[in-house]
Formats: C-alpha cells, structure tokens, sequence
C-alpha cells in the first residue's frame, strides 16, 4: 500500500528510538521508501550506521552539510518525500514544531516543508501530561499536524502511564491513512462518544458512568482506517484521540445540535451514552436546603433521540450504527432497540456493575445486524474498536 512512497523519518532523542528501526522495516516491506533523519539526540540511542544499513539510505544528521547545502539540501529533503514521520517525537521536538523553532536540521526540514507530517509522541508520564506538551499538541493539530499514540504502558523509567511510543505496525497504519491508503479514505464518519450531563442547577447535574473509552478508542481506529472523523464528544474522562475534528458538547441537546451540523457524513456510529431525560425545571441558581427536610421537586423532559434522528432523517448516512448498553435480557432488548430507532446495526453489551465494563478497560459486545446477533469474545476496547472498524470499512467498501 507504500508502493512508490517517500517517507522521510526524523528519529528524536528518546529511547523509543530502537523502534524506528523496526519502523524502517514495516515500512519497506509495505513498499515504501525510507530516508533517514537522525538527531543529535537520536544518535545517543541508534547509530547512523545501523539506521542507514536498514533504511538503504544516506542518514542526513547536520544542517550545515556543505555539499548538500550549495544546492539548498534541507529545502529538496522537505519536499521530495510524500510523508514526514517524527518517530519518536520527543516533547523537546514537538515544543519546536508548535514554536517554529528551526536550530537543527530536523526542525528546519519541518518547518520547511509543504508535505503532510505524522509524529508519534514518546517520552515520560508527567512530560506528556504536562500541560505545555498538551498546548503544544493543541496547536499542532490545529496546524494539520497528524499523531499516533501515545500507547498506555510501562516506562523505561519504571513509571507507568500514556507516554510509550505507539509500535511500529500501529505507525505504519497511521502512514497509510496519512497517505489516503487506508480502506476508509474518503469517507467520513461521524463518532459520537462519552456521557453527557443534564443540569439540575449550576453547580449539580444528572449523568451516567460512561468513561468514553470504547467511543474514542472507536474514532481512533476509524481514523487509522483513513477515514475523517468527526468525534462528538460529552465530558468523558478519556481525552479525544488525536487526528480527528472534536466537537465538545455538555448535554444531550448539544450533542444533538452537534450531530446534525456534522452531517452528510458515509456513516454514523453513535457510542455515547446520552440520557433519555433531563430536567425541565432546572434552577438559575443553586438549590439549597430551607430547613423543612422536603426534597425539591424535579420534573423531568425527554431528550431527542439522536440514533432515531439519524436513522430515519433526510441525511441519513449510509451505515448508522447503534450502541444498547443493558443489565438484562441484553439481545432482545438490543434487538428490539434497532427495530425501533431504525439503525443498520446495534452494538450491545452488558453493562451490570459485576461485569465491571462501564468504565472499565474491557468489553464484551453483540453486534446486531440483518444477518442476527452475533456474540463476541471479552477483549480490550481497543481490540472491539478495531473489529468494529475493519466492519465499518468492509460495509463501505
């Protein structure tokens, strides 16, 4: 699927670097062309000789190469390759590419090119938690700067967290995508994920325990897949992935709202948990105790029902798929649930608080089709996000 590609790799100065000579190999054995960048830093953990000896490649390493420079090399570097790889983006890396700093090759090379670039942070828990890294991810994605990872996982530090550089394969898919070769390139998605919150008066609101894991991890592996996706999202305790349009929202109308603006799109995939109910009576200011011991009186209103909105509106997408979180009877009720809202497929689980997958890291789902209920074995979300995507995919295909 690189067959003709010209990847340029600039490797930084982190020990996720001993990756990128695997990553070198994936990406050779997907037909594509690798032309090494190595950093200072990146030298101090694999050699130019072995990155050259696996790439096929001259390692281009200082700026000021003379001979290359008397025909303006770091200029005809940034734009002779069709995708620009940071692997691993180190936090030093990204604070450059968010400034516009230019003091080394690398930097120069990416400030001054006119191709797309793919950067797979890496470094320390609390580095990428820090809240300069996140201002520096924010404005590189609002640049068109596309990401990959970080994975959750142990550190070579020995502390454990998001930070480990997604692995090689993970890489090479997000290239694809990149490059338009990913199955679901040209189609657009619209993802919408987490709990929302329905207020009861300023500071108390109504809400459920939807982490939004499953509908992240769910954009993550449809924009991996190539597609563009726009990934409506209520307060999740799960940041978005990266290398999608979020759209904030607090409430189930604002969702709603949000749906709507975001069509046409090739399919739906509504994992939200959004509540069936808000309150009608809602205070302007915050409710307090009068001393009398009676409760206020809160009258409940429905919410739209965004699936059935979808499913049956004058924008209809192609597939529209549901998700039915249950405590019982989990296929009947699913079942009954796609009749009803009139989506293609219904994603069920069952949500009872001894299978510990509200919230939780795992899932166990039935995907409900044409076709009847088809039970899948307990895996990580990430896991059913991927199965579920390569569906999508097939079902667009």
């Amino acid at each position: 699927m690189l067959a003709g590609k010209r990847i340029l790799l600039i490797i930084g100065g982190g020990i996720a670097a001993y990756k990128a000579l695997e990553l070198i190999r994936l990406i050779q054995k997907a037909g594509g062309a690798v032309v090494p960048v190595l950093t200072r830093a990146g030298a101090e953990f694999v050699t130019p000789l072995s990155v050259g000896a696996l790439a096929k490649s001259k390692v281009h390493e200082a700026l000021f190469d003379l001979t290359s420079e008397a025909e303006m090399g770091h200029i005809e570097l940034s734009r002779s390759a069709d995708l620009l790889v940071v692997a691993p983006a180190t936090a030093d890396l990204l604070a450059k590419m968010a400034t516009g700093r230019a003091d080394d090759l690398a930097s120069t090379l990416l400030l001054a090119t006119d191709k797309p670039v793919l950067v797979a942070p890496a470094m320390n828990v609390r580095m990428w938690e820090h809240a300069a890294t996140q201002r520096n991810l924010g404005t590189l994605r609002s640049d068109g700067v596309l990401a990959v990872g970080p994975d959750e996982g142990e550190m070579a530090c020995g502390e454990y967290g998001p930070g480990r550089m997604a692995e090689p394969a993970a890489i090479v898919e997000a290239i694809k995508a990149a490059l338009g070769g990913g199955p679901l390139a040209g189609k657009h998605v619209v993802v919408t994920s987490g709990p929302t919150h329905e207020p009861i008066d300023p500071v108390r609101y109504i809400a459920n325990r939807s982490s939004g894991a499953q509908g992240t991890a769910l954009a993550a592996a449809l924009r991996d897949l190539g597609a563009s996706v726009t990934f409506v999202t209520g307060p999740a305790s799960v940041p978005p992935p990266m290398g999608v349009e979020v759209v904030r929202v607090e409430t189930a109308r604002e969702m709603a709202a949000a749906v709507e603006a975001a069509l046409p799109a090739d399919a739906a995939v509504m994992a939200a948990a959004v509540a069936d109910w808000r309150v009608a009576n809602a205070s302007a200011q915050k409710m307090k105790k009068d001393g009398s011991g009676k409760a206020p009186v809160l009258e409940f209103a429905e919410n739209p029902d965004i699936l059935a909105t979808v499913s049956k509106g004058s924008k209809r997408p192609r597939l529209v798929v549901g998700f039915a979180a249950e405590t019982t009877d989990v296929v009947a009720h699913a079942t009954a649930k796609r009749a009803r809202k009139g989506c293609d497929w219904i994603v069920a689980n069952d949500v009872s608080p001894a299978t510990g997958i509200m919230g939780g890291a795992e899932n166990a789902v039935v995907l409900i089709s044409d076709a009847g209920a088809e039970a899948w074995p307990r895996m990580g979300k990430d896991e059913v996000a991927r199965k579920l995507a390569a569906r999508i995919a097939e079902a667009l295909r």
